[in-house]
């Protein structure tokens, strides 16, 4: 009695291995790649040099397009406003008198042209003034999360440099390699599965680039079954992108006309 248990045990266990086994195997004609989640960041960064007067936005935060993000102290750009103002003012007041006195002939078209000159030229130099106030307050390109603050509230900016970094959900890229054995398995707008350790099951990519050059094979990739050397850089947008973190390593599926079923279930 007790060897019947026995062996009925051993044989529900081996059944579920079996089961397993052709459950979690790779379908027949699947391609497996290594590769890790690259993102395309934003990085905003204001016109010329100043210190920050605001930051409106921390690690972490959503953004939509145009709420803001950091404003710089603006008490130069405001002088700059009032001054070319009154250049303006001024300027209109010598073109409507020279206006007038050629419209009397006593003024000469020469002196009316310089006048009018002058005062587009004033008025150019107040929008540019503008311009240059208005972009102190800084507001963000694209709906997206911050990734990071560069600079904080009442720090000296040079000019060009980023004061943070925003990753919009369309810019993140799942980067493999394939060996050009392989190359010819995949195209643009394949759909590929994608792993990952703590990630969902289901998650699916489609490739959006195939790299026409090739390179060595990466430091950072490790497998064992990969031993090509030269390899092409093969790119795919994840159909949920906001399941994947910046730098995480992934296996990419290419699971051909079988595993496309598969990948839509």
């Amino acid at each position: 009695m007790t060897h019947t248990r026995i062996a009925a045990g051993v044989a529900v266990v081996a059944a579920v291995a079996i089961g397993a086994y052709f459950y979690l195997r790779p379908a027949a004609g699947q391609v497996a790649f290594q590769g890790w989640v690259e993102a395309y960041l934003i990085f905003v960064s204001p016109d010329e040099v100043g210190r920050v007067e605001v930051l409106s936005v921390r690690e972490g935060d959503a953004v939509e397009t145009g709420a803001a993000l950091f404003a710089l102290d603006a008490d130069l750009q405001r002088a700059a406003v009032a001054e070319n103002e009154a250049a303006v003012i001024n300027a209109r007041q010598t073109f409507d008198r020279a206006r007038e006195l050629l419209k009397k002939s006593v003024g000469s078209q020469k002196a009316f042209d310089d006048a009018e000159a002058a005062l587009r030229s004033a008025e150019a130099r107040l929008n540019s003034a503008k311009t240059r106030l208005e972009r102190r307050r800084v507001n963000s390109p694209a709906t997206g999360t911050i990734q990071e603050v560069y600079f904080r509230a009442g720090e000296q900016v040079p000019a060009g440099r980023p004061i943070v970094s925003l990753l919009p959900p369309d810019n993140v890229r799942v980067r493999f390699f394939v060996p050009q054995a392989k190359l010819p398995t995949i195209h643009i707008g394949d759909r590929v599965a994608v792993t990952c350790d703590g990630c969902a099951s289901d998650l699916v990519a489609r490739v959006s680039f195939i790299s026409a050059q090739a390179e060595f094979t990466p430091p950072v990739i490790y497998s064992q079954e990969e031993r090509a050397r030269l390899v092409f850089r093969v790119e795919a947008t994840p159909e949920r992108p906001a399941d994947l973190r910046t730098g995480q390593p992934v296996s990419v599926a290419l699971q051909g006309a079988a595993g496309e079923s598969h990948a839509r279930k």
